[in-house]
């Protein structure tokens, strides 16, 4: 069959009746899917799907399998809804008290009852091993955590926070064994004990995880319906491996990450028994800037940065329609979205930029070395590095080198501060402006930046919180957005969609993958659309 599948956000509700028919394949055989995430346990990273440490799409993709938490995203996304929880809501009109119920009956997958004890140690957990990978911050709004009998659970925050049902729903919050996890350390290698839809066993090639194998929890207690009873996820050292993998029919799909190249060579060229499927997708790049490193300390070397980098060359040399041009941390589809860069810089411009750096008594051409990883985002992040420097070099205001490191040993260089500039990308952990600000700007982020603007950590971001109507809010993020663009910590480049392929007897791919890259590997069945 030849089929090329696009799933949009509007038309997305029509398909429920249509997948609601299908699946009636054998569940009992594995589905297998591929991903080009890496999961490595190292020296700097030896605990890599603890829920107080894991902070990037591959790990959290293994522990929403496993990990349950109290609220959880539906499917098509929208607000959160109970899942380990019966019921969760804000019990003031400030947004600062939220009160959840467990369901009764709750179990770990062991059998070990699930009381509110274990949520406050878990939450608690968190907050006290305060990982350096920037995973607290989502909860460190938190002042206190209240248990009340055996299934009541009430969290008192610090300030009004009307995101907070969109924290709880992450895997940060996930709910641990008290008697499986140290609330003081963290837990190494890969196992995962927890309550969710799955249990998990991994295959290793020494400290470097070759399969991870979900099996139905018939323990769960949850809101979601699971259509297997079991799913493989294997790991590819690249895209082109994966897409092998699945034209010999040895998965039955590839979801991250997939090639520009392969995208289009499956839709000008569909392959028999093959389907390619666009979803909806939120994911950002960007350049990050360690605003303390000599070479780009002064503000004017980041602003010419920002003066002359073409994000629409940019998109077209390597990503084509994969990608659009982005001109704020939040992407163009999300609620407070500005154009600040463009606004700021206008079109690019070498004369402007040369300007900047003149009046700031900066010498050029200006020595930066641009740091990717290898293996996190896909193929073409080589290529996209190799044209951003060779438009900085164009100008002759700058002596660009770039330099990739694997994702295992980048990561906790970036944290370090090893790097004065850095590529790296961003999927929101929800799909909030809140989430493309926090993450990035506030307390504890996950950059571990030494920039820090206190009108925006200590007053705007907090004033964003307070409302419930998250489009009331915009006017507060337009206001962060400038003030990003006329300091630059960041230089945003491109918004991305999202593609997944996959053998046309496999159902539930639309819902697959939801905006924030998540994998919900319970909707995937065997039928016949």
């Amino acid at each position: 069959m030849n089929r090329k599948t696009l799933v949009l956000p509007l038309t997305a509700a029509l398909l429920v009746p249509l997948l609601a028919a299908c699946g009636g394949g054998d569940k009992s055989r594995a589905i297998v899917v591929g991903t080009t995430d890496q999961f490595v346990a190292t020296e700097d990273a030896p605990a890599p799907l603890d829920p107080a440490f894991a902070y990037d799409t591959g790990a959290w993709n293994v522990l929403r399998q496993t990990v349950q938490t109290l609220m959880h995203s539906p499917r098509g996304s929208g607000q959160p809804v109970p899942d380990a929880a019966e019921s969760c809501g804000f019990s003031d009109k400030q947004s600062e008290s939220y009160r959840c119920k467990l369901r009764e009956g709750l179990t770990f997958a062991d059998g070990t009852a699930i009381t509110a004890e274990d949520v406050k140690f878990s939450i608690d957990r968190v907050l006290a091993i305060k990982s350096d990978n920037g995973t607290a911050a989502l909860l460190s709004n938190i002042d206190t955590v209240e248990t009340k009998g055996e299934r009541e659970v009430v969290f008192h925050l610090k300030t009004p926070d009307a995101t907070f049902p969109y924290k709880l729903s992450t895997p940060v919050a996930g709910i641990l064994s008290k008697d499986k996890y140290d609330g003081r350390k963290l837990r190494a290698g890969f196992d995962v004990d927890g309550s969710g839809p799955y249990t998990m066993k991994t295959e290793r090639d020494g400290d470097k995880v070759t399969k991870f194998v979900f099996t139905k929890n018939p323990k769960y207690k949850g809101d979601v319906t699971l259509r297997n009873d079991r799913v493989e996820l294997r790991p590819f050292d690249d895209s082109s491996s994966m897409d092998t993998a699945l034209a010999k029919d040895e998965i039955d799909m590839m979801a991250r990450t997939m090639s520009q190249s392969q995208i289009k060579d499956l839709t000008e060229q569909p392959k028999d028994g093959i389907e390619l499927t666009e979803v909806p997708g939120l994911e950002i790049r960007y350049l990050a800037f360690n605003t303390k490193a000599p070479s780009v300390e002064d503000k004017a070397v980041r602003q010419a940065m920002a003066s002359v980098v073409d994000r629409g060359a940019l998109v077209n040399e390597v990503y084509g329609p994969t990608a659009q041009p982005l001109y704020s941390l939040i992407p163009s589809s999300i609620t407070g979205h500005a154009t600040s860069f463009i606004d700021t810089y206008g079109e690019p411009d070498t004369a402007k930029a040369a300007k900047i750096l003149r009046d700031a008594g900066v010498k050029t051409p200006v020595k930066v070395t641009l740091h990717y990883t290898t293996d996190h985002y896909g193929a073409e992040t080589a290529k996209e590095f190799e044209a951003l420097r060779g438009q900085l070099n164009a100008t002759r205001l700058f002596d660009t080198q770039i330099q990739g490191t694997e994702w295992s040993k980048f990561r906790p260089a970036q944290k370090r501060g090893d790097y004065a500039v850095y590529g790296l990308g961003w999927f929101p952990d929800y799909p909030d402006p809140d989430n493309y600000i926090a993450p990035f700007l506030d307390s504890d982020n996950f950059l571990n930046t030494p920039y820090v603007n206190q009108s925006v950590r200590d007053r705007l971001i907090p004033q964003s919180r307070r409302q419930a109507d998250r489009t009331a809010a915009a006017p507060v993020f337009e206001q962060i957005q400038k003030i990003v663009a006329k300091d630059v910590p960041v230089l945003p480049l491109w918004q991305g969609k999202q593609y997944v392929a996959a053998r046309d007897d496999v159902t539930g791919v639309e819902w697959a993958l939801n905006t924030s890259s998540d994998l919900l590997l319970w909707e995937l069945g065997r039928g016949t659309a």
